[in-house]
């Protein structure tokens, strides 16, 4: 499968969905294990893909979890550097639930990760919601749209300079 992720000589551009799986008062989040902010789990969308196949697919490889996908949170228009190069990405955050699987239910546990033909270790993170606002999470606006998920979609752009 192929990635719906463009590269020209000055620009990259990412088409990702995320998980938003908040339960028992934690959220999972993600983060290479040399790195301090954490993002929601997903990946990048192949063509011919739903979304929706995409999250399932990318829970089962990462974390080994069925997963339900729920409702569309969140639509993020993003803009931050992607090593040298700066990228677009357009994000899509769904509700999702786990439905079985060795998924832990607590605490750190770790996940290998391909990206671009380099593999490389990711930490899954239940971060008690209430802590939420204590740790750097991207993009950074999301801790408070996180805090209100009863809401209805909402759209954002977030620029990192």
């Amino acid at each position: 499968m192929s990635d719906i992720l463009f590269k020209t000589l000055d620009y990259i551009f990412s088409y990702r969905v995320a998980g938003i799986c908040a339960q028992n008062g934690k959220v999972l989040l993600q983060k290479p294990s040399d790195d301090t902010s954490y993002a929601f789990p997903g990946g990048h969308v192949s063509f011919g893909e739903t979304n929706e196949q995409t999250l399932i697919r990318e829970f089962k490889e990462e974390i080994g979890a069925d997963i339900a996908v729920g409702k569309l949170r969140w639509v993020g228009e993003l803009f931050f550097p992607w090593g040298k190069k700066s990228c677009h990405q357009i994000c899509l955050y769904y509700e999702i639930s786990i439905l079985s699987g060795d998924t832990p239910t607590e605490g750190m546990f770790p996940a290998r990760e391909q990206l671009e033909g380099r593999s490389f270790t990711l930490e899954f993170h239940w971060v008690p919601l209430e802590k939420a606002k204590k740790i750097e999470i991207c993009p950074s606006n999301l801790t408070d749209f996180l805090l209100k998920l009863d809401g209805g979609v909402e759209l954002f752009v977030y620029r990192e300079e």
